[in-house]
């Protein structure tokens, strides 16, 4: 008898292994989740998660390339009744969902869930908004399940390194809402999971460390691929048998532990444990960041020509942000020292900060190259429940001001407000639709629930 490859014979145990029975517990459990079985805590969390990401998109679409791609798509396509956020004319539902999730990550604004190591609601409030059905309450069952989904494959495997996570598990939670907001059956859910397992992105970990604005469209492309994957079971097409072992468990990712896909499933809610974001920067710069912070409060604000180095130590993640060049807005958000610099320049991490101008500043750059960043394994131990990071300010007049941070604020352990994420909405909107507009969204998203037509809400986001 001849003997198997490894490759082959992998291969062959994999088409030999049964299903997992987490598949068919979790299309029962999606099919069945209602409004009413959704927490008071868990329906609060899903409104103030679709209220920050329709900030983000709105914000993130002023961007001249956004705004240059939607102009170009809907030209070429026409127009359609789905809102392009933040653009004047809408689109057809895949342009729309696509244009939205690539906006909402532009500015590294949106919304994540630390356990997932990533980006859940910007890789389903876009799908959902394209395509939206029903009142308020489905609209919200349906970002809750579909963010539910998604962290639960970030949680249950671990992406290849050298992937982005962007792309990846998000479009199983944008194929997830979908099909509830259409009411899918167990089986059909059965059928849009294993679809979706296979249809994510290659992505690349380098994009986001060398600027490569390409990463920006992942959510995009997930969201865009989440309303085609229904369409898919509806038309009669199939996927494998269980998609999603064996991509995160092979294929994109390995180490996949189904017992996570159900554990506490229906009791512990992803969504409820989800983080903002005020820095607008990645959030492996958040600790160093939130650190720098408490320095300034204490001894107040400095200026660049005081300080002779700033050292940062960190956990691993972080640690690879060091590069201090900054070469466009993406490159500048994934560096420490870029990041550190513009606060200490700006007062703030905030979007002008990372811009054309602030970017390109002398100052800001040269101070940059006095920052350096390490990794402490001690702190890389802590994660993924804390996000730690030191900092040790030197100036010219011989004071080292220092701080430690072990996780970062809006983190589950040192959450926002609902007064501080509202503030954060309004921060990034009213400049898009003027107080007045931004305020009656803010109010739409807040109030949604049953009885709520889901299109009114749609019909506020046009402008």
């Amino acid at each position: 008898m001849a003997m198997l490859t490894p490759g082959v014979a992998a291969a062959t145990e994999l088409l030999a292994t049964p299903p997992s029975p987490w598949l068919g517990e979790w299309s029962r459990f999606a099919a069945k989740v209602r409004f009413a079985d959704l927490p008071a805590d868990v329906v609060a969390r899903t409104r103030l998660a679709l209220l920050d990401c329709i900030g983000a998109i709105a914000s993130g679409a002023q961007e001249p390339e956004c705004q240059a791609l939607a102009a170009r798509m809907i030209a070429r396509e026409g127009g359609g009744d789905s809102p392009v956020i933040g653009f004047a004319g809408g689109a057809r539902p895949g342009t729309a969902a696509f244009l939205n999730g690539t906006a909402g990550t532009m500015l590294e604004l949106d919304e994540g869930n630390q356990y997932a190591r990533g980006h859940p609601a910007i890789h389903v409030v876009p799908a959902l908004l394209a395509a939206p059905r029903g009142d308020g309450a489905a609209l919200l069952v349906a970002l809750a399940l579909g963010y539910e989904m998604g962290s639960r494959v970030g949680i249950a495997s671990k992406l290849n390194v050298a992937m982005h996570p962007h792309g990846t598990w998000g479009t199983l939670g944008a194929a997830t809402g979908i099909a509830k907001l259409h009411g899918a059956t167990a089986e059909e859910f059965r059928g849009v999971i294993n679809m979706a397992s296979t249809l994510g992105l290659a992505t690349s970990r380098k994009t986001m460390l060398e600027g490569g604005t390409v990463r920006n469209t992942y959510a995009g492309v997930a969201n865009m691929l989440g309303i085609t994957v229904w369409d898919l079971v509806r038309a009669g097409f199939e996927g494998e048998r269980d998609g999603v072992a064996t991509i995160f468990g092979h294929v994109s990712a390995n180490d996949f532990r189904p017992d996570e896909m159900v554990a506490e499933l229906g009791t512990r809610w992803e969504i409820a444990r989800n983080y903002f974001k005020r820095h607008a920067a990645c959030r492996y710069t958040h600790g160093a960041l939130d650190a720098l912070a408490k320095i300034v409060a204490e001894h107040g604000a400095l200026t660049p020509d005081q300080v002779k180095a700033v050292h940062v130590h960190t956990y691993v993640w972080a640690a690879q942000l060091d590069s201090p060049a900054a070469p466009n807005m993406l490159a500048a958000k994934f560096s420490i020292p870029f990041a550190i610099a513009t606060f200490i320049r700006h007062g703030a991490a905030t979007v002008p900060a990372f811009r054309g101008p602030a970017r390109e500043d002398p100052v800001t750059l040269a101070l940059a190259q006095r920052v350096t960043v390490d990794e402490d394994a001690a702190m890389t131990a802590m994660l993924p429940g804390l996000r730690p990071a030191r900092v040790a300010i030197t100036l010219n007049d011989g004071r080292v001001l220092r701080a430690e941070v072990t996780t970062n604020r809006g983190d589950t352990e040192d959450p926002f407000s609902e007064a501080e994420v509202r503030e954060k909405f309004h921060d990034l909107a009213d400049p898009v639709y003027g107080r007045d507009r931004a305020t009656a969204i803010e109010e739409a998203v807040l109030a949604i629930g049953p009885h709520d037509e889901a299109t009114s809400l749609v019909e506020l986001l046009a402008r």
